[in-house]
C-alpha cells in the first residue's frame, strides 16, 4: 500500500477509470479466444501485452515490484501471481488470468478464472460460487457500509458452500496507482473496517479454495498456491461507489 489515505475520485476521474477497466475486460475477452489445451501461458502473456499496447495503454503489471510479465496466470492450485511460462495448458485445467492496464494516467484491474476444455463438475462449482461471491460482495459496496460488510458477505457465502477463503491476499483501493488504500479482505465482520463513501474506487477479488485456506509462497517470489494443492478460483472487478451504490467499472461481457 502506498498510503493509508483513501483517495476519493471525481466523476470525471471515474470515467477515465472506466475506460482503463473496459480495456482490461476487452483484453480478457481476447484471451478467452486463445485459452485451450496446448497453449502456453507465455503465449497468452504476449497476446495480452500486444493487445493492451495496441489500444494505447500500458500493462500495469509489467515490472511492477519486479514482476516479469504483463498478466498473472495462475493454473489449478495456484491462487494468484503466477508467472507466465512455456508449459502448455491441459484439458481440464483452470486458469486465473489477472490483468491490469494504465490508460491516460488511471488504472484498471480485473481477473477471471477460465476453464481449459472440459473441466470436472466439482471444479466448475468452485468457479461458479467464487463468481457469485464477487457479485454478492459488490452488492455490499454501498455508501455508509463498511469494508467488513463486503468481506463478511463473501466469506459467509463461500464457507456455506464448503469452500475456504484465502487470508494472506486481499482486494484494494485503485486509481492513479494500481494499489491504493484501503485493503479489501474477502473475510471479516460486518460493520467493521473503513467506511465506504461516494467516490471510493476499490478492486474486490475473492480468492477461494476448494480445500483448506492455507497457502504457500513459492520460491519464485510471486506464485501463491494452495498448501493442499487443491484448486483455487479468483474473480475480480474494479468498482466505484457512486450515487450511494456500486458502479462496476470492469466487465466480463467480452469473454467468450
Amino acid at each position: 500500500m502506498n498510503s493509508k489515505t483513501i483517495i476519493l475520485k471525481t466523476d470525471e476521474e471515474i470515467e477515465f477509470m472506466r475506460a482503463a477497466n473496459r480495456l482490461v475486460g476487452m483484453t480478457l475477452g481476447e484471451l478467452s479466444q486463445h485459452i485451450k489445451p496446448g497453449v502456453t501461458t507465455l503465449q497468452l502473456d504476449q497476446i495480452a501485452e500486444e493487445f493492451i499496447r495496441d489500444h494505447g495503454a500500458i500493462p500495469t503489471f509489467l515490472g511492477y515490484g519486479g514482476f516479469p510479465n504483463s498478466i498473472c496466470t495462475s493454473v489449478n492450485e495456484n491462487v494468484v501471481h503466477g508467472i507466465p511460462n512455456n508449459k502448455p495448458l491441459r484439458e481440464g485445467d483452470i486458469i486465473s488470468v489477472d490483468c491490469g492496464t494504465q490508460l491516460r494516467g488511471f488504472c484498471g484491474d480485473s481477473a477471471y478464472t477460465f476453464c481449459v476444455g472440459e473441466v470436472a463438475e466439482e471444479v466448475k462449482a468452485l468457479l461458479r460460487v467464487t463468481r457469485e461471491a464477487l457479485y454478492k460482495g459488490i452488492e455490499q459496496a454501498a455508501e455508509d457500509k463498511r469494508v467488513g460488510d463486503i468481506g463478511s458477505t463473501i466469506q459467509s457465502y463461500c464457507e456455506s458452500k464448503g469452500y475456504s477463503v484465502v487470508r494472506e491476499l486481499v482486494g484494494h483501493g485503485i486509481g492513479r496507482q494500481m494499489h491504493e488504500a484501503p485493503e479489501v479482505p474477502n473475510y471479516g465482520r460486518p460493520g467493521t473496517g473503513p467506511l465506504l463513501k461516494n467516490g471510493m474506487c476499490i478492486a474486490i477479488e475473492p480468492m477461494i479454495n476448494m480445500g483448506g485456506k492455507k497457502v504457500v509462497f513459492e520460491n519464485d517470489g510471486w506464485t501463491v498456491r494452495t498448501k493442499d494443492r487443491k484448486p483455487s478460483a479468483h474473480f475480480e472487478h474494479t468498482i466505484a461507489i457512486r450515487n450511494g451504490k456500486a458502479d462496476i467499472l470492469s466487465t466480463f461481457e467480452f469473454i467468450q
